[in-house]
């Protein structure tokens, strides 16, 4: 669908709880988010004709949704897995905004859970890490997640002088939006210093840089706009979503230090008819530092190679001139895996219902979310508002 634009809004939003919880099984996460999903837009499982999840990583089925479907004993028309790395949240939406307005389907439960903290050994856990690279190319030198991620971070200090101290205060103010959310896994606050002296993992980036290893899952419910007023809360609209895929592996990419959320955020931008100007608050991907970093360059905030700047003047916190992960993002919230991501789109979606407390955005209207999948290889850019157009 070329033109999404205010046709098709969420009107159920819920998340299960976070950090470590061995009781749970990534299914019984999943099925926990789509109940509580369901009972926030108060419907119940037999008015569900679409559902989409992603596979999870502890517990993979050979069909997910399938499975997931049959476990909850609804009988969907539209029904499907989504694998996308950390961009699987948005592609999701993406597809279900799709299959809405083309008819396939009515009313969307999106589920996603994983539990990546209690359902791997160590030995699953470093070989899922070390084993994300091309098979030729990249496995054979010994690099781990970690280590690609620096890559990209090096790159950027070697082209624009970027500083470790720089990415260090992303973290500082995802942690400080996490301390206003009683559900966030860390909430202590945190320093540069912190960040700094915090324990090396791949030069330049410390522990305090990179993301959380979590349990923990969170569903949405989707409709069309004209249906949208049906349900007890106000809905939340998609205005705009774009796409962008430049690679697989990190070895293959065009650049290090500008990916290809360029173009995803254009086709969004342009879907809405809106700038980055307008938007009141974003939710990027930052499973370490400094993709947040070239987020904001590559989706118009600031120029390239201004980033560094942009996010030690305090910029991205709350008050500032673009807040950033409000509930805390997967460096401080929670980071399931690839259903990382839908806790940035919940949170969205409260923060638009105006209910954030304590961490709400003064006046939020219009909000810009934004995952990457791989080593920044695919992206997905989603514009969503409380008004339709």
């Amino acid at each position: 669908m070329d033109n999404l634009r205010g046709k098709v809004a969420i009107v159920g939003a819920a998340d299960t709880q976070v950090g470590k919880l061995p009781q749970f099984s990534p299914t019984g996460l999943c099925i926990d988010a789509a109940r509580r999903a369901m009972a926030d837009a108060n419907i119940t499982k037999d008015q569900i004709d679409g559902l989409i999840t992603c596979n999870s990583m502890a517990e993979p089925y050979m069909y997910h949704a399938e499975a997931m479907a049959e476990y909850m004993q609804i009988f969907p028309r539209y029904c499907m897995s989504v694998g996308a790395g950390g961009s699987t949240t948005f592609s999701i939406l993406h597809h279900a905004a799709a299959a809405i307005v083309s008819g396939m389907c009515t009313t969307v439960l999106i589920t996603m859970a994983d539990s990546l903290r209690s359902g791997l050994t160590r030995d699953q856990a470093m070989k899922m890490q070390s084993s994300a690279g091309h098979s030729q190319f990249e496995i054979p030198f010994g690099p781990t997640v970690p280590a690609f991620y620096a890559l990209i971070a090096r790159a950027h200090m070697h082209k624009y002088g970027t500083t470790a101290e720089q990415f260090a205060a992303i973290a500082v103010a995802c942690r400080k939006h996490a301390c206003l959310n009683p559900t966030a896994e860390m909430r202590t606050p945190i320093t540069i210093d912190d960040v700094m002296n915090s324990r090396m993992i791949a030069d330049p980036l410390h522990l305090l840089d990179c993301s959380l290893v979590s349990d923990g899952g969170s569903a949405i419910i989707m409709t069309s706009a004209d249906r949208a007023a049906d349900f007890p809360h106000d809905p939340v609209y998609i205005l705009g979503v774009g796409e962008g895929h430049g690679h697989e592996h990190i070895s293959q990419a065009h650049s290090l230090t500008t990916s290809f959320a360029v173009e995803s955020g254009r086709r969004a931008y342009a879907m809405a008819g809106l700038r980055p100007s307008d938007m009141d608050f974003a939710q990027l991907y930052d499973c370490f530092t400094p993709t947040v970093l070239v987020e904001l360059e590559d989706l118009g905030f600031c120029q390239k190679g201004e980033g560094g700047a942009f996010v030690e003047n305090g910029n991205i916190e709350l008050g500032g001139m673009l807040p950033v992960n409000t509930h805390g993002g997967l460096l401080s919230h929670c980071h399931p895996g690839n259903p990382g991501s839908m806790f940035a789109l919940t949170e969205t979606v409260t923060q638009l219902r105006g209910t954030a407390g304590a961490r709400q955005v003064k006046d939020a209207k219009v909000a810009i979310v934004h995952g990457q999948g791989g080593i920044m290889s695919s992206h997905t850019t989603v514009i969503l508002a409380r008004e339709r157009h």
